[in-house]
């Protein structure tokens, strides 16, 4: 909540600024002419100051530059000093504005320290604390006295960057804003875009389009937010900054490859692919290092600059080769896309001195590349959704007509179901139409036909002591004995409850006899396990019925056994019976 409060506040604050008169004081005052430079770090007096500012220096000690950055025969320097005497000036409230500063710096007025940013060790070096720009009070004496800038720097350039002015600190501030309005605004359109990409992208079909437009306005607005200069006025915490801009940085060629690789997926670029996914490990490396303390962020970028110079033109020409078969709308996404790499490439050249220092509109570029993928997005939805809208009219009959089908074949398959659900065993209907089928064939061919009822003796006390849940674990071990047991030729059905029936054709009453009594010793020695405890050893009783020597009809058999059972129960259970 203190966040969200600072941000309005600081919002509300920026706003006030930018709507506020400037005072009519002095117009600010480049200052382009007039440096001098020098190598090398001076030493230290006593008292703590610089020995260069405060003893004359002798001829040839300093040189003159043109702007205090990247002097001639650096030669693996990291300290440089720069200087310049400050004009005179009627500012009320005078500050020297600088752009930014490889990488951290000390302001000396004559031998008087006025600003510091970076830490510097005993060795006059520190670590990178970010790019932010740099608003230094001077006191109203200042005219006409030296000012000197001590540099440290192990990145590639060393030295003050883009523009130094002297001008009025709340003029400073107007200018700082006015400057970066468009980019928040861009920024903030980005942002919003971004957020609506990602909810498409969630309830969408088409997600891997969504999601790469909502990836790049997510890393382009992130790294327009950070870069502004604004941002500092918000939060004044420049390396949290740079690593935000960074990672959006970072993030942009894996989201233009993402949407490029959907678009043009009709011509398989499968480079495409490949330099998206490199990119992806230099993201999580390069940032991930430098928060670890391995190297400063500041040495990822030119790295990352060279891989991207080199992969934006790989990418541009892999998609320009196929230029004949694209389409107009790929055709409108290659000249965003255009647009937008080359302003990359002129912000990387100017940011590593290769052009003179610029603003580059990049934002502008950035927010054309993604209206051109929306809109384009957008009128694919729509065609879409009137393609669907068409469709689902013509569906909704043939949706009906193949409901009711499957109704139909949903009610014929329950009602030919022939498995116990609990055994896996074959039920009584399956039973019921198999006995007709072996009857007709015993009949037909005079071969015996024998019917084994087999119950569980005293089942229901087994239920109530142990539990259902057991009880199910011994009906489903019994049918398994009972499958394995018997011959493949033998068929067993599960009746109901605890009663089984097998039917075995071809099988005389003494096969089936001798057959259930080794069941019986199989079944004295078998235990049953259900979670932790053991159960059984349970008995059996068996009835057997033959058809011709105890029925001249075979669908008899059934009640002819069912006596059997019933006698070997009344006689003592755990034996078999066989009708007489």
């Amino acid at each position: 909540m203190r966040t969200l409060f600072f941000s309005l506040f600081g919002t509300l604050l920026l706003a006030l600024l930018l709507a506020a008169p400037s005072w009519a004081g002095p117009a600010p005052l480049a200052l382009d002419e007039g440096w001098e430079y020098r190598w090398g770090d001076s030493p230290f007096r006593s008292d703590g100051t610089p020995a260069w500012v405060a003893e004359p220096s002798s001829p040839g000690e300093w040189q003159p530059i043109a702007f205090p950055s990247n002097p001639p025969g650096r030669g693996g320097n990291k300290h440089a000093w720069f200087r310049i005497t400050l004009p005179e000036g009627e500012w009320r409230d005078p500050v020297l504005y600088i752009y930014s500063v490889d990488l951290i710096t000390q302001a000396w007025l004559a031998d008087e320290l006025i600003y510091q940013y970076g830490h510097f060790d005993a060795r006059g070096e520190g670590r990178f604390a970010g790019w932010p720009w740099h608003m230094i009070s001077l006191p109203e004496t200042f005219a006409g006295r030296t000012l000197y800038f001590r540099v440290f720097s192990d990145y590639t350039d060393i030295g003050l960057w883009g523009e130094v002015k002297l001008m009025d600190r709340l003029d400073l501030l107007h200018y700082i804003i006015e400057r970066s309005a468009g980019d928040l605004v861009v920024s903030a359109f980005l942002l919003l875009l971004a957020l609506l990409a990602f909810i498409f992208a969630l309830v969408q079909a088409d997600r891997r389009s969504f999601l790469g437009i909502g990836l790049f306005a997510l890393a382009a607005g992130s790294m327009l937010l950070a870069e502004t200069q604004a941002s500092q006025l918000l939060l004044e915490i420049p390396l949290l900054w740079d690593y935000l801009a960074a990672i959006g940085y970072y993030t942009l060629p894996v989201a233009m490859g993402l949407m490029l690789e959907h678009w043009f997926a009709v011509q398989r670029p499968t480079l495409l692919r490949r330099i998206w996914q490199l990119h992806l490990g230099y993201l999580v490396l390069a940032p991930g290092l430098a928060l670890a303390g391995v190297v400063d962020l500041s040495s990822t970028f030119p790295a990352f600059d060279v891989l991207l110079l080199v992969t934006l033109l790989v990418m541009f020409t892999t998609i320009v080769v196929h230029l004949g078969a694209l389409n107009v709308e790929q055709k409108l996404i290659i000249s965003s896309y255009g647009l937008f790499a080359l302003l990359l490439l002129v912000d990387m050249a100017v940011a590593h001195g290769l052009l003179p220092w610029r603003r580059v509109p990049v934002s502008v570029a950035a927010l054309g590349f993604a209206l051109a993928i929306v809109m384009i997005s957008l009128w694919h939805y729509r065609h879409t959704q009137r393609e669907l809208h068409r469709l689902n009219l013509s569906l909704e009959k043939q949706v009906a007509v193949r409901t009711r089908a499957l109704e139909q074949m949903v009610e014929k398959l329950q009602a030919y179901s022939y498995q116990d659900a609990l055994t896996g065993l074959h039920n009584r209907r399956y039973f019921d139409e198999l006995l007709q089928h072996e009857a007709a064939v015993a009949r037909r061919q005079g071969t015996p036909l024998t019917l084994a009822m087999i119950d569980i003796d005293h089942f229901k006390q087994f239920n109530d002591r142990e539990g259902h849940e057991a009880g199910d674990t011994v009906l489903v071990g019994v049918g398994r004995v009972l499958t394995h047991h018997f011959r493949d030729a033998d068929v067993v059905c599960r009746m109901g409850g605890e009663e089984f029936v097998v039917i075995m054709p071809g099988a005389t009453a003494a096969i089936a006899e001798a057959r259930l009594a080794e069941l019986l010793e199989v079944l004295s020695r078998t235990r049953f396990r259900h979670g932790d405890r053991v159960l059984g050893p349970l008995s059996i009783s068996c009835g057997i019925a033959t058809y011709p020597e105890h029925a001249g009809d075979p669908l008899t058999l059934i009640g002819l056994a069912d006596k059997a059972l019933y006698s070997a129960k009344h006689r003592g259970r755990a034996r078999i019976e066989t009708y007489a």
